[in-house]
């Protein structure tokens, strides 16, 4: 089944670079060490909610354009007296950017944020909302929002940083807000690996092309299991939605072509069927 391809979408604080199955998307506000403007925050909001409408992007590279990946919320465009202190305006700004993760979680392409310089407060939001964190040294997360007068349990922060780096040190994290450079990040499970400035790019491309080995519907199904089981209430259950997984993909042609490419020692050429 061939799937239409969506008409372009022209943003103004987004760059996309198609690359066959694989997007990068780059947040383009260097300047503000690409900090999350309205503007911006709804352009993402439209770029990960589209690839459920766009199968034929099957992995997504994030990054941030200049010297950091993103700097969090953009506090110039925030009025004290409207946007917070009226609590159903200060619910809609939180939700705008709270929007954000949840549809990088919920879109079945697999994300990679490649991370250069700081990803603060809601930057490292989106860092950590990613399936995979690949930094360069220059590389500094925190949970800023403890230093704003609010708590740092926003955007997913709480959910996400216990799983990936435990408790103890996501507390540290939280409670005061401190950055944690590169070399941690990757001691503590925080990033996967931490590669010169120059190999960022590379090291993310890399990543992406061996998801790309995998069957379409397989790495879908992988990043569903994979959110549906950090949940699981036992093993069985656990298990049981990796037997249903395993059945469907059984029937496709795509096992059957992954199969004989395996035996044959090449490259599969998959159809997502």
């Amino acid at each position: 089944m061939k799937h239409p391809t969506p008409p372009p979408c022209v943003y103004e604080t987004l760059l996309i670079r198609h690359e066959g199955a694989l997007d990068w998307v780059t947040m383009n506000r260097p300047a503000t060490l690409n900090a999350l403007s309205i503007e911006m925050q709804l352009e993402l909001q439209h770029y990960f909610d589209g690839l459920y409408r766009t199968p034929q992007t099957r992995v997504v590279i994030l990054r941030g354009a200049g010297r950091a990946f993103c700097s969090g919320l953009d506090l110039k465009e925030i009025d004290l007296a409207k946007d917070i202190a009226n609590p159903v305006d200060g619910l809609r700004l939180q939700q705008r950017v709270a929007d954000i993760i949840k549809l990088m979680r919920r879109c079945p392409q697999p994300i990679i944020s490649l991370i250069n310089g700081a990803a603060s407060g809601g930057g490292m939001a989106l860092a950590l909302a990613s399936d995979v964190r690949i930094a360069s040294p220059t590389a500094r997360l925190n949970a800023a929002f403890i230093r704003l007068g609010v708590t740092a349990c926003d955007v997913g922060t709480s959910y996400f940083l216990p799983r990936l780096v435990g408790a103890a040190v996501a507390s540290e994290m939280m409670l005061t807000g401190r950055f944690i450079d590169a070399a941690r990040a990757e001691r503590v499970g925080l990033v996967s690996a931490v590669v010169p400035e120059g190999e960022l790019e590379a090291a993310g491309l890399a990543m992406a092309q061996d998801m790309l080995l995998a069957a379409p519907l397989g790495l879908r199904l992988t990043k569903d299991g994979i959110n549906q089981n950090l949940n699981a209430p036992s093993l069985e259950a656990a298990m049981a939605l990796e037997d249903r997984q395993q059945i469907l993909c059984g029937h496709t042609e795509d096992v059957k072509e992954a199969f004989h490419a395996f035996l044959e020692k090449r490259k599969p050429h998959y159809q997502d069927r």
